[in-house]
């Protein structure tokens, strides 16, 4: 049974930085690609960053390239998501996916197969 377990979320101030963390177990990821989505209130869950497990490929938002730095670590079985100079408009609930089916550019939530529960970002002006 596959699991995607988000942590490293918080309440930052404007222009700080955070890393989020997502512990994937229950499978071998190898041929996975590994995408954070997030959701604000009242949006739609939209797209961040995603990589292949081995991190020869990876996509950003327009909204983060830049700023955002995806990452894994297959001796822990983890993905990062290192965030930059961030925004007030970066806060939303941060979602890590997984999938064997899509490539690094799917950046609708709908292919994914698999989800954790999120974690909380929050970024004060």
């Amino acid at each position: 049974q596959v699991q995607l377990v988000e942590s490293g979320g918080g309440l930052v101030q404007t222009g700080g930085s955070l890393r989020l963390s997502c512990a994937a177990s229950g499978r071998t990821f190898s041929s996975y690609v590994m995408g954070w989505f997030r959701q604000a209130p009242g949006k739609e869950r939209e797209f961040v960053a995603a990589t292949s497990w081995s991190g020869s490929s990876t996509a950003y938002a327009d909204s983060v390239k830049g700023r955002f730095t995806i990452s894994t670590d297959s001796a822990k079985n983890t993905v990062y998501l290192q965030m930059n100079v961030l925004e007030p408009e970066d806060t939303a609930v941060y979602y890590c996916a997984a999938s064997t089916y899509i490539g690094v550019r799917t950046t609708t939530p709908a292919p994914y197969e698999y989800w954790g529960q999120g974690t909380q970002v929050t970024v004060s002006a």
